[in-house]
């Protein structure tokens, strides 16, 4: 009896364990940024010196953005590109900050060899990161060793993640669609409107947006006296655009 009465405690014991760790990892798991929820509070080193995110970018939109490693091809025509759209992301009151899991010393001496070669000068800052990091943001595959996946967090000047994007190792980053997507995150939060596939060159209306649609009866009404006075378009209730 007092052997099987010390077994069900081991077993007690080894459950309870199991459930800490399981629940440990569910945590975890659910504790990675999504989309709609603040960006997490990091002291990082960059090429910049030491900095605070997202508290370095207060009152900016800022896109941080992850790369596999320093001084590989993909990767240095992605930083290229970044940089020849600096100012028109600039324009948009967003900064750019990098990130991959190499010394600060590697980050510095990749910029000078983009600036050298290719007479491009890296002038935003690149975290230098030991894997904690990209850790926390959720952005190392287990699969691919340490480095990090290519990914892009679009975050906005209240300091919420409202895009996440992830890319293959072989696949480099179309920057003009990062520029797009700040642009139409910024002109729906302004205008109240949704962006509608391949904005502003959509296939049915133009470079319109879309007027999101309404959940009563009476504003039904109301949005189709709308569209008969011609002062919005729309080929139904739930499917109405105009241009800005």
């Amino acid at each position: 009896m007092l052997l099987y009465s010390n077994i069900l405690t081991i077993i007690k014991i080894l459950f309870k364990n199991f459930n800490k760790k399981v629940i440990k990892m569910n945590i975890e798991e659910n504790s990675l940024p999504l989309l709609g929820d603040d960006f997490p509070k990091l002291n990082v080193q960059t090429t910049h010196g030491m900095m605070k995110l997202p508290d370095a970018f207060e009152g900016k939109w800022f896109i941080l953005f992850s790369h596999p490693s320093d001084f590989t091809p993909v990767c240095t025509t992605e930083f290229v590109s970044f940089q020849k759209n600096y100012g028109e992301f600039k324009k948009l009151n967003c900064e750019l900050i990098g990130l991959s899991v190499d010394q600060v010393f590697s980050h510095i001496k990749w910029v000078e060899w983009i600036k050298d070669n290719l007479d491009v000068e890296i002038e935003f800052p690149i975290i230098a990161d030991t894997g904690v990091v990209a850790s926390s943001l959720g952005i190392i595959h287990p699969g691919k060793g340490t480095t990090t996946v290519r990914s892009v967090f679009v975050v906005d000047n209240n300091g919420k993640i409202r895009t996440i994007l992830h890319y293959p190792q072989e696949m480099g980053r179309n920057i003009k669609e990062i520029l797009r997507i700040v642009k139409g995150l910024q002109t729906g939060d302004k205008n109240k409107v949704a962006m509608p596939a391949n904005w502003p060159e959509n296939e049915i209306v133009s470079d319109e947006v879309i007027i999101p649609p309404i959940p009563t009866m009476d504003a039904i009404k109301k949005r189709n006296k709308q569209r008969e006075n011609g002062e919005i378009s729309g080929y139904d209730w739930w499917f109405c655009h105009k241009k800005l």
